[in-house]
């Protein structure tokens, strides 16, 4: 399993380009400060070119760094997704560039007022491991199309993949208009602490609460997209095996390591033994072996793989019970860096993996009496940043969607809801704050200016003290009521 971390030197190297980039796209922002709609499309189709030209290259970089990754994981989670945005803006900038016009008064009249969309300037965009290309690509997209400059921190995990998208990024932008930073944690500390225009960061909620406390310093604006234990309720009408086939590809994709990934099942009381046969006969069919199978990721390296067994014996020591699927023996998964999906009932909140989000395959199964019991539990925990809900009754649908809070919502399916190229991605509360994809994406990476424009008639002068008869008599009773 491949985990290359940069050295002292690597870093240092990085910290300068930050600075150098950094310099580099204030003066080309000032120079260029609003790029023509064209100017924009024509960047985001060298983008999408560049990809396509890389695709195999970013597959197998991607597989190197997880150790083993599925192709059709990485084409599904981060190739499809990527291209998908950057086709949605291409299609769309015009549109979202044009001035909204807005109403004026009476009182105010003869005038017009508008809102324009203008770029923000530099923006700062800070990658995790789970989806390098999508999550660093997807956010450039949208800063692309608003008309930025952006500097991407890659992380230090995903060193084989960050070098093609360094090398691709390299080839159709300089560094004043697109720079990809790599390194570790104190390139990442230093690049979070510069004065950008605005900063994105994907990744933890401890790491995030870090960035904004640097970002701060510079009242630099945030978009945080965090995590959290996403939950998914299966309700007591819906058939046990529809239920399962609605989230199981959301839970085992890169094998769970997927930020809007099930956390954990809220099942009615009495049916967990149907849940947990329908979830091994469904794990199977598609994953007939995990070791040996190049179908089934691995987790991204040892220290991840370390703390999820180590969760998974702390549950066992504290009565919970588990159920690894498939017919692998444990050894073998070991031996590939990977372990199969393992499902964990008996569950209670002592126990580490319902305190954290588990960010891979492990699904723990809590057990409901009634649907306000569920809801309850949901929202006695901090907001997620995805609630996944299984049900075929409207009145179902609708109580959970007006009582609960999360960042999305599937409704009879699961992690889907972020592929959508005109719907916001973004968390709530601890799960994160803001939004980004499609037009959310434009709005996020743009200033929506106010303007207000007066003709050659001036009507302010009616205002003017001292004042009269007009104002008191006139404007006062047309508008003071």
């Amino acid at each position: 399993m491949a985990i290359n971390l940069y050295s002292a030197s690597d870093d240092q190297q990085e910290i300068c380009l930050v600075d150098e980039a950094l310099v580099l796209q204030r003066k080309a922002f000032v120079n260029d400060p609003y790029l023509s709609a064209q100017t924009r499309i024509d960047d985001l189709v060298k983008l999408k070119t560049t990809i396509l030209e890389h695709k195999e290259a970013l597959v197998q970089a991607m597989s190197k760094d997880f150790g083993c990754r599925s192709v059709d994981d990485s084409k599904m989670g981060d190739l499809m997704p990527t291209i998908m945005g950057i086709n949605y803006a291409i299609k769309h900038i015009k549109k979202w560039m044009k001035p909204s016009q807005r109403h004026v008064g009476m009182l105010f009249q003869p005038a017009k007022a508008f809102v324009m969309y203008q770029p923000l300037g530099v923006v700062g965009i800070i990658t995790p491991w789970n989806y390098p290309l999508f999550l660093s690509v997807g956010p450039l997209t949208t800063a692309l199309a608003a008309g930025n400059r952006a500097m991407i921190k890659m992380s230090e995990f995903t060193p084989a993949t960050n070098d093609v998208i360094k090398n691709m990024i390299g080839g159709i932008f300089t560094n004043d208009k697109v720079a990809v930073i790599n390194g570790g944690p104190d390139v990442a500390a230093h690049f979070s602490s510069q004065p950008f225009d605005h900063l994105i960061f994907t990744g933890s909620t401890r790491v995030g609460k870090i960035v904004m406390a640097a970002a701060a310093k510079n009242l630099t604006p945030v978009t945080l997209e965090l995590g959290g234990k996403s939950p998914t309720i299966i309700d007591d009408e819906i058939d046990i095996k529809d239920a399962v086939s609605r989230f199981i590809l959301g839970k085992t994709l890169n094998a769970g390591q997927t930020c809007v990934a099930p956390d954990y099942i809220l099942c009615p009381t009495g049916r967990v033994d149907e849940l947990k046969q329908a979830l091994s006969e469904q794990f199977c069919k598609m994953y007939p072996s995990v070791a040996n199978n190049n179908d089934y990721g691995a987790i991204i390296n040892d220290a991840q793989l370390q703390r999820l067994n180590q969760w998974l014996i702390d549950a066992k020591a504290k009565g919970a019970i588990l159920t690894s699927l498939g017919g692998d023996s444990e050894q073998a998964c070991i031996a590939a860096g990977k372990i199969p999906l393992t499902l964990v009932d008996s569950v209670n909140d002592d126990m580490l993996l319902m305190q954290e989000e588990i960010f891979g395959p492990l699904l723990p199964i809590v057990t409901y009496n009634n649907l306000d019991e569920a809801i309850g539990y949901v929202n006695d925990r901090p907001r997620p940043l995805a609630l996944y809900l299984c049900s075929h009754n409207d009145a179902t649908q609708q109580a959970v969607l007006e009582r609960t809070h999360a960042g999305g919502v599937c409704l009879n399916d699961a992690a889907i809801h972020v592929a959508q190229d005109d719907m916001p991605f973004g968390g709530i509360g601890p799960s994160g704050m803001g939004h980004y994809h499609g037009h959310e994406g434009f709005l996020t990476f743009s200033k929506a200016k106010s303007v207000f424009k007066k003709g050659k008639i001036n009507t302010a002068s009616n205002a003017f003290p001292p004042y009269g008869k007009l104002v008191h008599k006139i404007i006062y009773k047309l508008f003071l009521k």
